[in-house]
Order: C-alpha cells, then structure tokens, then sequence
C-alpha cells in the first residue's frame, strides 16, 4: 500500500520530466539541425501550445492520485520523441537520403501527441468525469451520515465572526502548549469569558495546523461525560462507524491504541471538564500527544494551567459598539451611560454582547434608564435571561459540595471592589456551617472557590512547613459580575424566607418592604447590611430573630449600632468595617451584652475609645479581632474585670493598630485565652510580666512589631505554648534566658529578626519538642550546633518576601 501511494504520489513528477526533457530537446535540436528546422518547429509550437494542459495534469494527477497506466501511453511517447529528436540532430546536413525518414519520425510525433489530447485524453476525461459523479455520490452519502450524525464529530468548530481582544491570549495560550514539557494544559476562566472561543481561533493559527495538520480532535465534555460515546466519537473522526466497547476501561485501552498508530503529532481537545477525573483518563504516554482543556475550574493536580483574564477596557467598549450597533462615532448614546453600562459587564465578553444585543436600536432614554436602574440595587442579571444562565452553570455543583456554592454566595456580604479578609471569612464560615475551629475546611472552601474561577485567592507567600495557619495577611477579592451573581443566586423567593438577606442603602433611602408595617419576621441566618456616607443612622425596626452572622458597612464618621441587634437572639458573629478614610468611632456597643450567643467579633477601622468601660457581659464570646484600629485608650481604666466581663474569650487578634504602644496589663487577667496575636503593631514597645499569667496560652505571635525589643522573662510560665512567632521583629536582639522552659513549644518563627545575632540561651536545648524554627539564613547558622542535640527540629530557611498587599485599594 505505501509503494503505490508513493508511485501516485510521484506521478506528476513522472509526466512533468517526460514532457520538459522532450519540450527542451525540440528547442535545442530546433536551432542546431537545419535539415529539420520546419519540422521542429512545427512540433515545438504544438508542445508550446500544449504546455498549460500538461501543468494541469501534472497538478491534477498529484491531487487525484490517478493511476500511471492512464498516461503511460504518453508518457513513452515522449520518452521515445526525446530519443528521436537527438538523432535529427547527428544527421549532417549532406545526408539527403536521411531526411525524409526521420522528418515522416518526427510529422508522426506530432501527430501522436496530438491525436492523444484530441482523443484518448477525452475519453480519460469522460471516465474521470463518471468516477467523479460517483465520487461526490459517495460524498453526499458520507455528508448525510455527518448530519445524521454530527454529535460524533470531532472536528473543530469555527469561531464566531467577530472576535476582539484575543491577539494575546493567543500567543500566549500557543507558547505554553507547544512547549515540549507540557503534556496538558488547563485553560481556565470564569463562566462567559471565552474559553472555547479561543481554542477555536487558536486551532486556526498557522502554526498549529501546520505542527498538527489533521490530528486535532476537539471533544465536549460537560458535567457528567459518557467515556463510551466520547470515544465512540473519536473513533467515528477515523471512519470506525461501528466499535463496541465491553466497558469505559476497554473504551479507553482502544482508544490507546488507535493513537498509537497516529506518528504525526496530535492534540486532544477536551472542552468544559467538570472534574480532573475526566482528563485523566485521557492521559497515554504517548510521543507527540497532548491534551489542552477548558474549564471553570484550575485543577490544582495539572502544573500547567492557563488563566483568561476579562477583556480590558479598550476591546471592551470595541465589543460593546459592535453588538450594540454603535459603530457611527455620531451615536446619541452618551459616553457616560456606555461606561456605566460597561462597568457592570466587567470584560465578560458574553455580557457585552448581551447587553448589546438587548440595547441594540433603544432609544436613548432606555439606554439612560438601564445605567441608572443597575447603578442601584436593580440586578443585571434579573433582565438577561441568556447571560444569568450561562453564568448560572458556575454554580453546578455536586451534591457533597453545595457547602462551596453556599460559601460563594455568602461573598455577596461585602462592597464591591474592596479585599475580603479570609479570617473574616473563617470566622463567618466555622459558625455558619459547624467547620473546624482553625479553619482549616473554610480555607480548603475558598480555595476550591478560586480554583472555579469564582473569586480570587491572594495568600502571602509562606514557607510549605509553615504549620502556624497565619491567614491574617491573605484576602480574597471578587469580579463584580460574580458578585452581583451571588447576590442574584441569594436573592430568590420573597424577602422574609431568604437565607441570605443583603441590604444596600444609598443616603437614608431603606427599601420599600423595610418601611413597611407589617413586615413578617426575617429567617435569615446571614444578614449584610451596607450604608453610604451619606446615611445618618436612622434605622427602622426589623425582625431578625434567626441571624447568625451580621455583617456592617459604613462609610460615615460616626457609625451607631442597630438597636434591633438586641433582638438577634442567635447571634454569633458580628463584622463591623468602616470603608472610609478614616477610623470612625461607634457607639451603641453597650446592646451586644444582651446577646448570648455571641461569639465572635471583628472591627476594623474603628476608633474604639471605651470598650472595657462598658457596664456588661459577654459571656459566650470567644474571639475579637480589631483590624486598623485605634485602641490607645479602649482597654486602659478599666470600670469592670476584663475576666469578669469576658470570661469565655479565647481569642485576641490585634492588627495594624498603629496606636497601641503598651500591651494592657487587664488583658493578662484573661485566664482562658489560648491564642494572642499582635501583628503589624509597628509602636509597641513592651509586653508587661503579666502576661506569664496567661497560663493556658498556646500560641503567641508577635509578628511585625519593629519596635519590641524584648519579650519578658515571664514567658517562661507560658508552659502550655506551642507556638511563638516574633517573625520581623527587627529590634528583639535576644530570646529570654531561660526560654527553655517552654517545654511543649513546637514552633519558633523568627525570620527577620535582624538584631537577633547572639548566640542562642543554653536553655535553649532543654526545647525537647521543638520540631520547627523558620528563620532567615543569618539566623540558621545560630541553629547549627543546637541541631545535634534537638534531633527532631527541621530548621528552614524562609524566603524573603516585601509585600504591601494588606493596603485596602484606595492606598494605591
């Protein structure tokens, strides 16, 4: 079969020598032999004449693979004229009684080659023409058997029209995938921002149809795939109509070896992949083959993935104007409602031209109505059937991770475009949900968020040993339109039956069932409430009695607490943020005592001039955390017992409170705390001796605290502490003399510690169960000789790592 594929192959190549080796020899011959010059003229104008049909068959044989017997004939006639020809020109020109043979030779050349075009190559025609009718019969039939069965085709689809944006997702996207090194590659992206679209326009470049000329198979996957008919699929691309397979597993053995007969380089397109089952089956050790997958989600088990990012400002607007038809620069839209309506469409290119679409020919009164109506609480997504649809497939998940789907639409709890702490989140998360008290299942639930392209996960750079779970610098941030979706997906069925509740008021206008009267009770477990700096704290009554979580954000100077938040009975959680420039002062804190269930609390940017001046109890809470907070004052005086008042608090978190310079001794009364973290605290100074009261602490983080010099002896009562982190404390210059005594720490972190150049306390040996020091490489060499006593410690060397990330986005 290869030889007379060759031997067709070569055909032309065959009649094309033939014919240029005889057509030069009649010219050359022409001009030297006089005897013959009319003769050989005669046949050097028929060959001319004859020179574009013989292209045509040198070209046309090629292509159709006819077979050599069909032009043999011609082709030794021209071998044989070629022959002829030469000996006219060996007849010297005194050999009279020669010229009439060989000139009768040459008329009837002529009259061959003629004779074959005007008839043998007719009838060649005619039989060439019938096998073609046959031929495009046959083709018919197979395209009618495409049709029938076009779901088991696996050609790749052309790409739309019009496409914008895309130039460089595509350069990029081909890098990666012709690198020798990548045997799949993740293509990931939010729901509507082009994923397929791309792999069609990249399987319309030039170098990858020339590296994997026919061998692209392009294959749907969707949420619950039939291995059996994707390869059945795949087997119908070779013409295999009727393989049956005993199981996935034989599905896939075959599957195998059908690629192993393909030498050629060959790329398997798997489109909307659910799970990183589905291309792992698809994984042969195989040259030449790879994989390339779209999905929403960036499966964490494949090395090299892709992420699409939203359409940038520029092909944005050049979208929308394309589908809103708005290509006339004299358009009467004004530039102000396009960007308002842009701005909610994010990039997403299957938003823009949705919006488009619907906008198309509206009049500009429509066009202003809509910037306005979405500019309030009216949802985008509420007048696009099309568009929340299709974002709508995010959020399909299995039955065993509704929980994730849950945790997303809890994000809708937070302004727009502003970082969202993951410890805010983990303390949401644990009481809403039951999780584990270090949050170790709520950050395995925002990764898996991110990793569907729902949200974004930024985590400070940390060393893999790093056991401490210091989540305090990590944040977590939205795309608008995914936000609006979580608040769409939240906002389903009549307000009072709502588990989520978000409420978003602009100046003091409260919604219309809010002012109502007869309002029913609210089943809301998580409640959100967001005020403009132009609110006045004038609160209507509510009814929440199921709240959980309560989630408050303020803009204005002066901020008062709900008084209807002493009807929450079942409160646990409280965030309060203040998203103004400054630190604002909150009053009305005094209705938190009524609370019983409270359990956690968290501030930020708050001036909190007298928190432990207030006459009350909060006997269920556990944790506070204040975050940018000016504290100077809020535990100093103390009217009650910080214990007393506090009897059940576990949990101290204190962050960038740039005014906090002594640590209060009324907080070393806490006898219960367990965890005390100080980070970030650039003016303090001190920690007192109190603090060996807090027998029971099992974790102390100093982190970030340029200005303490020491910590106190007194830290050698801390005998149930595990961890203790003093990582960046640039003036520490020594550890305690005697923290030997800390016989069940696990943990020293202490990177950064730029003064700490001493040689370590000999107590330090007593440090038995000491299995972890993360420290820089200067003070990795104190470390060396205590290694050969403490057989059991893993010293690491940390990588450095300047970030601002921490500054909310205003500060950039």
């Amino acid at each position: 079969m290869a030889g007379a594929l060759i031997g067709e192959a070569a055909l032309g190549e065959v009649v094309g020598e033939a014919f240029s080796l005889l057509f030069e020899t009649v010219k050359d011959v022409a001009n030297k032999a006089r005897l013959f010059e009319p003769t050989l003229k005669r046949l050097q104008f028929t060959l001319d004449s004859l020179t574009p049909i013989f292209q045509d068959i040198i070209r046309l044989n090629r292509e159709l693979e006819h077979r050599e017997e069909e032009t043999k004939k011609l082709i030794d006639q021209m071998k044989k004229g070629e022959k002829l020809v030469r000996k006219c020109l060996k007849i010297q020109w005194w050999n009279y009684c020669m010229k009439p043979h060989y000139a009768g030779k040459l008329l009837e050349l002529d009259e061959e080659i003629s004779s074959f075009f005007q008839f043998d190559l007719q009838a060649l025609t005619a039989r060439n023409v019938l096998e073609t009718l046959v031929g495009v019969n046959d083709i018919r039939k197979h395209m009618n058997l495409s049709v029938k069965n076009s779901r088991l085709s696996c050609a790749v689809p052309l790409p739309p029209d019009y496409i914008v944006g895309l130039d460089v997702s595509i350069k990029e996207l081909k890098v990666q995938l012709l690198k020798k090194e990548v045997p799949v590659l993740v293509l990931t992206a939010a729901g509507g921002c082009g994923k397929t679209t791309l792999v069609k326009m990249l399987c319309q470049d030039e170098e990858i149809k020339g590296t994997y000329k026919d061998n692209i198979f392009f294959v749907p996957v969707s949420k619950t795939p039939n291995l059996k008919v994707i390869i059945q699929r795949l087997f119908s691309h070779w013409g295999e109509q009727k393989v049956e397979f005993q199981s996935d597993e034989d599905a896939i053995n075959q599957l195998e070896q059908l690629l192993k007969q393909i030498e050629d380089p060959k790329l398997l397109i798997l489109d909307d992949v659910w799970s990183e089952s589905h291309i792992e089956k698809f994984e042969f050790c195989l040259p030449n083959y790879k994989i390339l997958v779209t999905s929403r989600t960036a499966f964490p088990g494949f090395s090299f993935t892709y992420n699409m990012k939203p359409l940038n400002d520029k092909d944005a607007r050049t979208l929308f104007h394309h589908s809103a038809n708005l290509q006339d620069r004299n358009s009467s839209i004004p530039d102000k409602d396009i960007n308002k309506i842009l701005k909610f469409c994010g990039g997403f290119p299957l938003a823009i031209k949705v919006i488009g679409r619907s906008l198309c020919g509206q009049p500009v009164e429509v066009w202003r109505s809509k910037a306005v109506k979405w500019s309030t609480d009216h949802s985008i997504l509420g007048s696009n059937s099309d568009l929340l649809n299709c974002l709508g497939k995010s959020l399909d998940f299995l039955d065993d991770e509704l929980i994730i789907k849950k945790c997303f639409m809890d994000l809708g709890s937070f302004p727009e475009g502003q970082r969202i702490h993951v410890t805010t989140l983990i303390d949401m998360w644990i009481e809403l949900y039951e999780l584990d008290e270090d949050g170790i299942h709520a950050i395995a639930n925002l990764y898996e968020i991110s990793a569907r392209n729902l949200a974004s996960l930024f985590v400070k750079r940390k060393d893999a040993s790093d056991f401490a779970n210091y989540y305090s610098e990590d944040y977590v941030t939205q795309h608008d339109l995914l936000r609006e979706l979580a608040i769409h997906q939240s906002s389903q069925g009549p307000i009072e039956q709502r588990k989520r509740l978000f409420i978003n008021i602009g100046e003091n206008n409260l919604p219309k069932w809010w002012m109502d009267q007869k309002q029913q009770s609210l089943s809301a477990n998580l409640l959100s409430i967001s005020t403009d700096a132009m609110f006045s704290s004038s609160w209507c009554n509510i009814q929440p009695p199921e709240v959980e979580v309560l989630v408050l954000n303020f803009q204005t100077k002066n901020y008062q607490l709900p008084k209807f938040v002493e009807k929450m009975d079942k409160l646990k959680v409280l965030i309060v943020t203040n998203y103004g420039f400054l630190p604002a002062e909150v009053s009305n804190f005094q209705i938190l005592g009524s609370l019983p269930y409270l359990k956690r609390i968290r501030l930020e940017r708050l001036s909190i001039p007298f928190l432990c001046k207030i006459p009350m109890q909060m006997s269920s809470l556990k944790k506070i955390s204040l975050f940018m907070c000016s504290i100077g004052q809020a535990f100093r005086n103390f009217t009650v017992q910080v214990s007393d008042a506090l009897p059940n608090l576990t949990d101290i978190n204190i962050d960038y409170c740039k005014d906090l310079v002594e640590f209060p001794d009324g907080l070393c009364d806490i006898a219960h705390l367990k965890k005390l973290s100080i980070t970030n605290c650039h003016k303090l100074s001190a920690l007192p001796e109190a603090i060996g009261m807090l027998v029971n602490l099992e974790m102390l983080r100093l982190r970030s605290c340029t200005d303490l010099s020491e910590l106190p002896e007194s830290i050698r009562s801390l005998q149930n502490l595990r961890i203790l982190d003093i990582s960046d404390c640039l003036s520490i210059s020594k550890l305690p003399k005697h923290i030997g005594e800390l016989r069940n720490l696990e943990e020293l972190h202490m990177k950064g510690c730029l003064r700490l150049s001493r040689q370590l306390p000999e107590s330090i040996m007593e440090l038995k169960q000491l299995k972890l020091v993360i420290c820089d490489e200067e003070r990795a060499r104190l470390w060396e000789p205590i290694k050969d006593f403490l057989t059991n410690l893993k010293v690491v060397v940390a990588t450095k790592d300047i970030s601002l990330n921490w500054l909310p986005n205003r500060y950039f």
